[in-house]
C-alpha cells in the first residue's frame, strides 16, 4: 500500500512541476506535452531505482526510449497514410500499429533486448 502512496505523491509532484514548466513556455500547446509522459516516466524511473536498483531502471529507460522512437515513426506513417494514401483514420491507425510494433520490438532487440 505504501508503494501506491509514494507513487501518487512523487508522480503528482513531478506532474505539477512539468505542468508549471509547460505553462511558462510558448506556445501553450506544449503544456500538455510536458504535463503527461515525461513526468510519469521520471516518477516511474525514480521508483524503479529505489526498489530495484540502477540496472533495472536503465533497462526500463531503454524500453521507454524505444517506445518513444517507435511512436514517432508510427506518427509519421499515420500522417503519410492519411495525406498521401487518403486512407480513413481508423484504417491508417490500424495499419500503422504493425509499424509501431515492428519498430518498438526491433529497437529493443537492437539495443540488447530485455532480460
Amino acid at each position: 500500500m505504501t508503494e501506491y502512496v509514494i507513487r501518487f505523491l512523487v508522480g503528482g509532484a513531478v506532474v505539477s512541476a512539468f505542468a508549471m514548466l509547460g505553462d511558462l513556455l510558448r506556445p501553450k500547446s506544449f503544456a500538455g506535452l510536458f504535463g503527461a509522459a515525461p513526468s510519469v516516466a521520471l516518477a516511474t524511473l525514480g521508483i524503479a531505482v529505489y526498489q530495484h536498483g540502477a540496472g533495472y531502471a536503465a533497462l526500463q529507460a531503454q524500453a521507454m526510449i524505444a517506445g518513444a522512437i517507435a511512436l514517432a515513426i508510427y506518427s509519421v506513417v499515420v500522417c503519410q497514410l492519411l495525406v498521401r494514401a487518403k486512407l480513413r483514420a481508423v484504417m491508417a491507425t490500424l495499419l500503422s500499429l504493425v509499424v509501431w510494433l515492428v519498430a518498438a520490438f526491433g529497437l529493443l532487440m537492437f539495443a540488447g533486448g530485455q532480460t
